[in-house]
C-alpha cells in the first residue's frame, strides 16, 4: 500500500495522511515532485543483478530517456540478509541533496522517502511500481528499515550517478523510521 504522511519540519504536529494515490500523486506534483504508477510486473529472476534488471525494464528506462535524457543509471537492491545493509542503511539515512534530477523506479519491494521542502517532510512509502522524483537540490533521506527488501532503478541526469551532498542536520532523527512508519500506517 503506498501511503504519504505529511509533517510540519519541526515534527510538533499531528501528521496529515494520505492513502489515495491520485492525490498523493498530485500533492507531490505541488511541490515539484514527480509519482507515478508504472507496470512492474515483468519476471525477474530470485536474484536478479543489474544487468538483468535494466535489460527487463528497457521500455521503461528508454521512456524515461526520450523524456528525460538521463545519463546515467543504476539498480539498487538490498535483501535482509545482506552482511553490509546496516552500513547501507546508515548512509541513506543522513538527509543530503544532489545537484541533479533524480527518478527512482520500484520494481520489487518497498522503501521510504523522506523529502524536506517548504518547510515540511514529506514521507512516501514507495512500492512496486512507484516512480518517484528527487529534484535536484532537494534536501531528503531514505530508509528501507532493519531487514531491507527492495529493488530499485535510480536514474540521473549527471555520468556521476548517485553523488551525495550531506547537510549535516539530524532532522532525519526526529521523524518516524521505515519500520515505525509501517506500524503507523498499517494499524
Amino acid at each position: 500500500m503506498t501511503v504519504m504522511s505529511i509533517y510540519p519540519e519541526d515534527n510538533g504536529s499531528k501528521p496529515e495522511h494520505i492513502r489515495d494515490y491520485s492525490e498523493i500523486s498530485s500533492r507531490l506534483n505541488q511541490v515539484g515532485v514527480l509519482f507515478e504508477r508504472w507496470e512492474a510486473n515483468n519476471p525477474l529472476s530470485e536474484n536478479a543483478e543489474q544487468d538483468e534488471v535494466l535489460s527487463t525494464f528497457k521500455d521503461s528506462i528508454d521512456k524515461l530517456n526520450t523524456q528525460f535524457g538521463f545519463q546515467s543509471m543504476d539498480v539498487v537492491a538490498l535483501k535482509p540478509d545482506n552482511p553490509k545493509r546496516d552500513e547501507f542503511r546508515s548512509m541513506f539515512l543522513a538527509e543530503h541533496i544532489h545537484r541533479d534530477f533524480e527518478i527512482r523506479f520500484f520494481v520489487d519491494g518497498r522503501g521510504l522517502f523522506y523529502l524536506h521542502i517548504d518547510n515540511k517532510v514529506y514521507l512516501v512509502l514507495c512500492e512496486k511500481g512507484d516512480l518517484i522524483s528527487v529534484p535536484a537540490n532537494t534536501t531528503h533521506w531514505f530508509d528501507m528499515g532493519k531487514a531491507p527488501d527492495f529493488k530499485a532503478i535510480r536514474l540521473f541526469t549527471t555520468d556521476e550517478g548517485w553523488v551525495a551532498e550531506f547537510t549535516g542536520d539530524d532532522i532525519a532523527t526526529r521523524f518516524p523510521d521505515f519500520d515505525e512508519y509501517l506500524a503507523l500506517v498499517t494499524i
